[in-house]
């Protein structure tokens, strides 16, 4: 049976990635002769690799487990001595795969990794401008890996491409995931969603040591994927986040996206990213009656619920339940899209963008169990999104237009759940804010390598699909073949623009293809910059026209 909706793309992202060499819940050491930098909480231990080093398996905060699950994160107690921090701790419970016997993953798992170049050794490839005199700290981009809220961790991305070319310190966050992260009840009050509180509480963490790794804890910026966007998405909207993090990048996932009904098979659900507290304290509270916690007060309950071994809870039906942030408390007293249209947000510079061929991805996952052969297929996906307005549809995207009647169907799903919203979320942004700064831009190489693990279909090529852009910009990603000489120079293009905007709140830097800052009117949502591999092929382009958003706008109203 297809997983609804994202959850294959969490399963994916649970095993695409192997787990690192030494992951593990007690670290070994590596050895005594790395680098010890001192941090607030005590002294760790890295690994050298000539131009940068790295940290990895720092905690930031103390293990939710026990009596500390399904509450805020706590504090790290403070260490004596030196803690080695030369492999990974475990990634955070994961959203199961079909046929698994053992859970992925721990709940012991709210741990960071730090890659930082080497103070003597770090290149600087090209003429920056020179900082301001109290600036000469790196910029500090820290990283929300994506996986749905069921999967991912930020062991999956190596930063040194990001750290050495870009001269940034780099930090990727292990987050609560699925039930243990977006679980809510009557009995918790209306608690914050412990994912995204996790991610503050990491925020924080950078914020209180960056200065130790040579970072400049007053210019941090938040970037992530997918659902690592929606993350940044939330904390855009989030009165505990003010003043955390100065700038960001939002990779596929803006606070407008959705998904209609049937977007990965007939009568999938509709998909909207963030849910109501009521909501998800109603199936808090049957979930409870399916685990047998029900006599008792609420505390009676809850110690419950805190008692039932991690198995019980790591099943595909609890965790799909439980993926969503809840909207309503304290951390997010409004639906991220609600506020951004309201002008309750941070005023941060940002960018925002989508890749030209997000869905293929989904669909590409679908196809062996829901194939779209023909064009009555495709009429009927149609039918089952969009009801009565399925026709017009049909009219803007004509099978006939395609190559398959399946890319039609992922063309639709492209322009109508990502494109457009992102560019819709642009124009919010830059109604309530002018002037501030905003890049947009659309990952548009079509030969981008396939990641490991998605299904091949000579009929259906991925192009510049979902997550698609990630080796581009760290080295980790196991993908089908490696990049071409034209592939590595776009890979550094985006490593400068990353790193440059971190740096400055600008990606333009000397000698770097201009991005225009967004100013929505003509066209209607602004240039955006299309990056691809070659001579001339980045530059700006109007994508609002190009993935028809005036239409699927019309729609809407």
């Amino acid at each position: 049976m297809l997983l609804p909706l994202f959850s294959a793309v969490a399963v994916l992202a649970a095993t695409a990635v192997p787990a690192a060499a030494g992951e593990s819940g007690s670290p070994q050491s590596r050895g005594a002769d790395g680098p010890v930098v001192r941090t607030e909480q005590g002294l760790v231990r890295g690994v050298p690799h000539g131009s940068y080093s790295t940290y990895d398996g720092i905690p930031y905060a103390a293990p939710p487990t026990g009596p500390l699950r399904w509450r805020p994160p706590a504090p790290v107690t403070p260490w004596r001595g030196v803690r080695d921090a030369t492999v990974q701790a475990q990634r955070c419970v994961q959203m199961p795969a079909p046929g698994a016997a053992a859970v992925v993953g721990s709940e012991d798992c709210l741990y960071l990794n730090v890659t930082a170049p080497t103070l003597a050794l770090a290149p600087t490839p090209k003429p920056t401008p020179a900082p301001p005199q109290s600036s000469r700290k790196r910029p500090v981009l820290v990283w929300l890996h994506g996986g749905a809220f069921l999967g991912g961790s930020g062991n999956d991305f190596s930063a040194e491409r990001l750290a050495v070319r870009g001269d940034a310190v780099v930090v990727t966050v292990n987050y609560r995931l699925g039930v243990f992260g977006y679980f809510a009840h009557p009995g918790l009050g209306s608690a914050a969603p412990f994912g995204l509180a996790d991610q503050q509480a990491a925020l924080r963490w950078v914020k209180a040591n960056a200065e130790h790794f040579g970072g400049d804890p007053q210019n941090v910026t938040l970037f992530g994927e997918s659902a690592g966007a929606l993350g940044i998405c939330a904390h855009l909207t989030s009165p505990t986040a003010a003043g955390l993090f100065q700038r960001a990048v939002l990779q596929s996932g803006s606070c407008f996206m959705s998904f209609p009904r049937g977007a990965l098979g007939p009568a999938t659900p509709a998909y909207e990213p963030f849910a109501p507290q009521h909501d998800v304290e109603t199936a808090g509270a049957e979930a409870a009656r399916q685990l047998g916690c029900t006599a008792g007060d609420a505390g009676v309950v809850l110690a419950c619920l805190r008692g039932t071994g991690t198995d019980r809870l790591a099943t595909p039906g609890m965790m799909q339940s439980f993926n969503r942030p809840a909207y309503g408390n304290a951390l997010l007293p409004m639906a991220p899209d609600e506020a951004l249209r309201a002008g309750r947000f941070h005023r941060v510079p940002l960018i925002q963008g989508t890749n030209h061929d997000e869905m293929r991805m989904f669909v590409g996952l679908s196809l062996g169990a829901f194939p779209i052969r023909t064009e009555e297929d495709y009429r009927a996906r149609l039918t089952d999104a969009f009801g009565s307005t399925a026709p017009a549809v049909e009219a803007q995207y004509p099978a006939a237009d395609h190559p398959t009647p399946a890319l039609a169907w992922a063309a639709v799903l492209t322009d109508r759940s990502l494109a457009c919203t992102t560019l819709a979320a642009d124009r919010a942004i830059a109604a309530r804010a002018p002037g501030l700064p905003l890049y947009g831009y659309e990952f548009g190489d079509p030969a981008a390598p396939t990641p490991a693990g998605l299904p091949g279909n000579p009929d259906f090529p991925y192009g510049a699909a979902h997550g698609f852009e990630l080796p581009y910009l760290f080295s980790s990603i196991p993908t089908e073949r490696p990049l071409t000489d034209a592939q590595r120079a776009l890979s550094g293009q985006m490593v400068d623009y990353w790193t440059d905007f971190a740096r400055t709140g600008t990606p333009n830097g000397p000698g770097d293809p201009p991005w225009p800052v967004l100013r929505p009117g003509s066209p209607r949502s602004g240039p955006v910059l299309s990056l691809a591999p070659g001579r001339g092929a980045i530059h700006p382009v109007d994508a609002d026209s190009a993935h028809h958003c005036r239409f699927w706008d019309s729609l809407s109203r």
